[in-house]
């Protein structure tokens, strides 16, 4: 597969949730999507609008502390991680790791290098930078057909 990378720059907080309404269309297969950036550029705002866009309308908080948050849709359910606080990659074989990473499952992960080696290669990588108070540089790679797939709408 040929990697298919997307750049965009979100300007303003509606880009950013116009951009995960638009994504959020790719995902109802499921999949992992990486979350890269620095505190603050707003990989958790990310996915609360991609939750919205998949019909979620209950509360995203982040899973900071919790490590995983859990939503569970009608036809999806998506696990929110945040691997920040992790000590140890072993912890995440603790918590059972592998069942999350189940086929028709969405998992969003913030933090995924602090996982490595124990998590699989991401669907989709998506990068924020922090250009000011209010502008991120985005940048999706998509590294499956799965991820490519996720990327339909945006590409169009």
């Amino acid at each position: 597969m040929t990697t298919l990378v997307l750049e965009r720059q979100l300007t303003s907080e509606d880009d950013t949730l116009a951009l995960g309404a638009v994504l959020a269309k790719g995902c109802w297969h499921g999949g992992t999507i990486f979350l890269h950036g620095d505190l603050g550029a707003g990989k958790t705002t990310f996915s609360r609008y991609l939750l919205r866009g998949l019909g979620y309308q209950g509360t995203v908080k982040s899973p900071t502390y919790t490590l995983v948050e859990s939503y569970i849709l009608p036809q999806l359910t998506v696990y929110h991680f945040d691997l920040y606080r992790l000590r140890d990659p072993e912890e995440l074989e603790f918590m059972g790791i592998r069942d999350y990473f189940a086929p028709g499952f969405l998992c969003l992960v913030e933090w995924p290098e602090r996982g490595e080696p124990l998590l699989s290669t991401a669907d989709l990588d998506l990068h924020l930078s922090i250009l000011s108070p209010n502008s991120r540089q985005l940048r999706l790679t998509a590294n499956t057909e799965l991820g490519a797939a996720m990327l339909a709408g945006l590409v169009a």
